[in-house]
C-alpha cells in the first residue's frame, strides 16, 4: 500500500535526521589523545528542532440518540518545510439511545500519519489508525475488538495567529474493515486548531 511505503521512508529519512556522525579517529590518534589527556569523552545526543514541531487535536461532540465526546490530541515533525509526520492518540465516549437497550462504552485508539504540503493552505493527509471498538451482537453479548483503518484525503489549514491555525480536512477509509462503523467510502469530516512553536 501507498502508505505503508510513504510511512517507511518518512521513517527513515527520520532516522537518518537523528544519526549521530560516525567517529573517524584513527587509532594513532587515539594513542597520541590517550597519552596525553586521559578525559572521558562527551556524547553528542540528537536534538529535536524544536521549531519543526506542532501541536494540535480534534474534539468530537455529538448530542442526542446517539451521543459521541471524543477527543484526538496530536503531534507532529515537519522533516522538510512540506512534509511531516506525527501521532495521535483518540478516546470517545459512546451512548446509543436508539434501541431497545441503551448502550455505553468507551472507545480507543492511536494512529501514525504523514501530510505533504500542496500550497501553504492545503495539504494530502495519509494515516493508519487502530481503534478499540466495544461491539456488541445481536444476543446482547459483546466483545472489544482493534479496527484498522487507513485514511486517505486531504485538508485546508488558515492560520488564526502567528503560532496557531485552524484546520479542517475530509478523509476516506480505503481498508473497510467488516467492523467499521463508517460505511463503504464514507467522508470522515473533522475541523481542529493546531498549535506551533
Amino acid at each position: 500500500m501507498k502508505f505503508t511505503g510513504i510511512f517507511i521512508i518518512a521513517l527513515f529519512v527520520s532516522v537518518l535526521a537523528f544519526a549521530q556522525v560516525p567517529d573517524t579517529t584513527t587509532v594513532e590518534e587515539t594513542m597520541v589523545e590517550e597519552t596525553m589527556v586521559q578525559e572521558e569523552p562527551v556524547v553528542q545526543k540528537p536534538k529535536i528542532d524544536k521549531s519543526k514541531l506542532y501541536y494540535g487535536g480534534y474534539l468530537n461532540l455529538s448530542i442526542g440518540s446517539y451521543t459521541v465526546i471524543g477527543a484526538t490530541p496530536m503531534v507532529g515533525y515537519k522533516l522538510t518545510p512540506k512534509f511531516s509526520v506525527g501521532g495521535q492518540l483518540s478516546y470517545e465516549y459512546v451512548k446509543d439511545k436508539r434501541y431497545s437497550t441503551d448502550y455505553e462504552t468507551s472507545n480507543y485508539g492511536l494512529s501514525v500519519f504523514s501530510r505533504l504540503r500542496v500550497v501553504p493552505q492545503l495539504y494530502l493527509h495519509a494515516e493508519f489508525s487502530e481503534m478499540n471498538y466495544k461491539l456488541y451482537s445481536f444476543n446482547g453479548s459483546s466483545s472489544r475488538e482493534w479496527v484498522p483503518f487507513l485514511w486517505l484525503g486531504g485538508g485546508y489549514s488558515q492560520p488564526i495567529t502567528k503560532n496557531t491555525w485552524f484546520t479542517a480536512q475530509v478523509l476516506f477509509d480505503v481498508i473497510n474493515d467488516e467492523n467499521s462503523p463508517y460505511k463503504d467510502w464514507e467522508p470522515y469530516f473533522s475541523v481542529g486548531i493546531g498549535v506551533g512553536f
